[in-house]
């Protein structure tokens, strides 16, 4: 059996605080998690080691005893397979005998036993010296590893699914095409009407099977909204630029501006309007998730085009004001 070094583990030093372990493991955990790292069995054995280490190292009574054991833990573990520890108030005041105490696991038995089903999630070494209170009462690792198969959901799934802004302002259905157990089947993913760059729309059981009968994972797509070459989008509302030639510009008139949504409106530009003014367009942007109705603004940019040609009468005109001026 090998000695197990959880200071080393944790990577924390032996005269870590309880703040300082706590940090580590879920440092740790967080990285190692199953949940992250589907279907990686190194992941799934550092993170029971990790688990493990926590358990002992959380739990002042755990921590104590496995302090005491030091370099001795050989003579500890022959004394246990013959009938316990040997007699002696030396040793007992040494060891302390076997230890009980709360425990500061952040993983619970159960849910070991979710992540990883008959799978016993503690080596041999914590079994002999903490007994089997960890996973599932005093029972020994072998008769653990026996117990009978148990039901463990499976893990979710993660995508990336791609969207025009016009996609994300009317809402779309994607169909998938799903793989498990080797049968390929299609699924219709229904994505809602102004949803936002980074959403992530939940397909309920679609991720990994279960085992021993238990419920299927679920996948989750991030939206990615590709770039739009007119407009931009800010939260709920929309912005673009609409070209305005220089004499509506100086005169007034009207222009028009498109919508995403392919409508076209009719903006009224007072004269004298600058390079830049900006003009809000009420209830033409963005809808919001789960009320269509309710929909952001759209501004419209007023960017003055100045004629690349002059005909003979033109620059008549524009001399004469240049005059003028």
């Amino acid at each position: 059996m090998e000695f197990k070094d959880y200071y080393a583990t944790l990577g924390v030093a032996k005269t870590a605080t309880d703040a300082e372990i706590k940090r580590a493991f879920r440092k740790l955990a967080r990285q190692h998690h199953p949940d992250l790292n589907p279907a990686d069995k190194t992941a799934e054995a550092k993170f029971k080691e990790i688990n493990e280490a926590n358990e002992v190292l959380s739990d002042p009574e755990k921590r104590k005893k496995y302090d005491e054991l030091g370099s001795n833990w050989r003579m500890y573990e022959q004394a246990q397979r013959d009938g316990g520890p040997p007699g002696g108030a030396g040793w007992s005041a040494h060891y302390g005998g076997p230890q009980g105490g709360a425990s500061y696991r952040t993983m619970t038995p159960e849910e070991m036993q979710e992540l990883f089903g008959t799978d016993d999630p503690f080596s041999d070494f914590f079994h002999t010296f903490f007994g089997g209170a960890g996973f599932g009462g005093a029972a020994s690792g072998a008769e653990s590893r026996a117990r009978a198969p148990r039901t463990r959901r499976g893990h979710d799934l993660e995508s990336t699914i791609d969207l025009t802004l016009e996609e994300a302002f009317s809402g779309t259905t994607r169909r998938l095409v799903m793989t498990r157990d080797g049968k390929e089947r299609t699924v219709d993913v229904r994505i809602p009407a102004g949803v936002k760059d980074g959403a992530r729309v939940r397909v309920a059981g679609e991720g990994a099977a279960g085992t021993a009968g238990g419920a299927a994972g679920d996948l989750f797509l991030t939206v990615r909204i590709r770039p739009h070459p007119r407009f931009e989008r800010r939260g709920q509302d929309l912005y673009t630029r609409v070209p305005v030639p220089v004499t509506t510009a100086v005169l007034g008139g009207e222009i028009s501006v498109p919508t995403l949504a392919g409508s076209t409106l009719r903006l009224k530009v007072p004269e004298l309007t600058a390079n830049g003014r900006v003009f809000r367009l009420r209830g033409h942007g963005m809808p919001t998730v789960g009320k269509p109705d309710e929909r952001g603004e759209l501004y419209a940019t007023v960017d003055v085009q100045l004629p690349s040609t002059l005909s003979d009468e033109e620059r008549k005109h524009y001399e004469a004001l240049k005059g003028e001026a």
